[in-house]
């Protein structure tokens, strides 16, 4: 692929982990809003829950997560009883006793809580809902601050997969951003968790980071190979300081451009696939034998506020401050500052900030973008026999011209040479793009 391209298209565009994506929920769906959608639930719908854990007891300067820095155990230990409360607060309010099979928390970093937090929590989940015996149970895993009492605990609550945060291997990258976390740090981690039964394991990888380099990069990946995760997520360093004031910190001057970014990318990915890896969607690699690989095989592949993911259940309940759920009704946002989530709930209200209910015409639109992050393919004719998307086709045309993408009737595919561009094909189809785009992050 002419990496001029890279230079040609680079503009902002969202990762569409959702459609409408965030910076489109809007203050119309409320905690009532929110009530009647959770009542409305057939008792069979298989649901996922989402846990934030809002807390770090340091600054990461990449970071776009909703944060805060701590540096004692009870604000902590204040919010989980506030989750705690929360989840009794949905489980009332759903008709019946549903069954979830995906949990997963994330944050700021859920490693800020103890060994007997994960047993209370599992615990209280598993007093209001059934949770299966094959429910996946992933918690992200800082491990600068893990031990191995920490991991035996997590094991004992019935965790079976971690997500560790890499980001880089370079010294002097870690000096850039704020974290420092040789790889023999991460490798006793990584042997803590298989030695105590929780074999599966995902890894985050950065690129664009200040001071990375094509070589750099490449033995980044020879690095986290070695420690065999059976996932990898390669993300691009979102650069945001006007929304997220930490990243300041990150001198512009030693960020890479927008052509080495590319070269980055498409060294890293090239090398991943090399070391027998399958590329999944934009930006995932996962083994073969992988739940994520199978799903993508099998047409089954799905994308939500985690990335790409096989979780089949067709509502996300999520919990916790800034927490974002969805149901087939629409999306749900829980309020952000932590008085006004823990005051909300106090209250007996849903804790929900803003949201967005879905027409049919976004239900089409989400189905469209998702097939095109996932599959890189799309079949408008099958998906809505009759509709004209001449609009849309037209957008795509430029993109058509330059190899990016091939258009044969309603069938839309982007070219494999020109996976880092699917976030724009994918845009054609976003009818609310422009109201929110300097939210976004560079498309490449």
């Amino acid at each position: 692929m002419d990496q001029s391209l890279s230079l040609k298209y680079d503009m902002l565009v969202p990762r569409y982990t959702s459609y409408p994506t965030a910076p489109h929920f809007n203050e119309s769906v409320t905690g009532a809003v929110y009530a009647d959608w959770l009542r409305a639930l057939p008792a069979d719908t298989d649901l996922s829950l989402y846990f934030h854990i809002p807390f770090c007891d340091s600054m990461c300067w990449f970071c776009g997560c909703y944060t805060k820095i701590v540096k004692r155990y009870e604000p902590v230990a204040g919010y989980l009883e506030v989750v705690l409360d929360e989840i009794d607060l949905v489980a009332d309010t759903l008709p019946a006793r549903f069954a979830a099979s995906h949990l997963h928390w994330g944050g700021g970093s859920p490693t800020m809580l103890t060994g007997e937090d994960w047993m209370r929590i599992l615990d209280k989940l598993r007093a209001r809902f059934d949770v299966t015996a094959d429910a996946e149970v992933a918690v992200e895993l800082d491990p600068r601050t893990a031990t191995e009492d920490y991991v035996r605990a997590l094991s004992a609550a019935g965790v079976n997969r971690a997500s560790i945060g890499v980001q880089d291997f370079h010294p002097e990258v870690q000096a850039a951003i704020n974290r420092i976390q040789p790889y023999d740090m991460t490798r006793r981690v990584v042997d803590w968790l298989r030695g105590n039964g929780i074999p599966d394991l995902n890894m985050d990888l950065l690129y664009g980071l200040p001071h990375q380099t094509v070589d750099r990069v490449v033995d980044m990946v020879d690095k986290a190979v070695t420690l065999a995760p059976a996932r990898i997520a390669l993300f691009g360093y979102a650069h945001v300081p006007w929304m997220k004031s930490h990243q300041k910190m990150i001198h512009e001057a030693d960020l890479p451009g927008t052509e080495a970014r590319w070269r980055q990318f498409e060294a890293a990915a090239d090398r991943l696939v090399e070391l027998g890896y399958v590329r999944i969607g934009l930006d995932h690699f996962a083994l073969p034998d992988d739940a994520l690989a199978v799903s993508l095989r099998r047409g089954r592949l799905h994308r939500n506020f985690q990335g790409y993911t096989a979780d089949q259940a067709p509502a996300m309940l999520g919990f916790g401050a800034s927490a974002i759920g969805y149901l087939p009704q629409g999306y749900v946002q829980n309020i952000s500052p932590l008085k006004a989530f823990r005051e909300s709930v106090e209250g007996g209200t849903l804790p929900i900030a803003r949201g967005f209910a879905l027409s049919d015409e976004d239900r089409l639109r989400r189905t469209v973008i998702e097939r095109i992050m996932c599959d890189l393919a799309v079949d408008l004719d099958d998906l809505a026999p009759g509709r004209d998307f001449a609009a849309e086709m037209a957008r795509l045309a430029p993109l058509a011209d330059d190899g990016i993408v091939a258009l044969d009737g309603g069938r839309i595919t982007v070219n494999a040479d020109a996976r880092p561009f699917v976030r724009l094909v994918a845009a054609a189809f976003d009818a609310y793009l422009k109201q929110g785009e300097q939210r976004h992050s560079k498309a490449v």
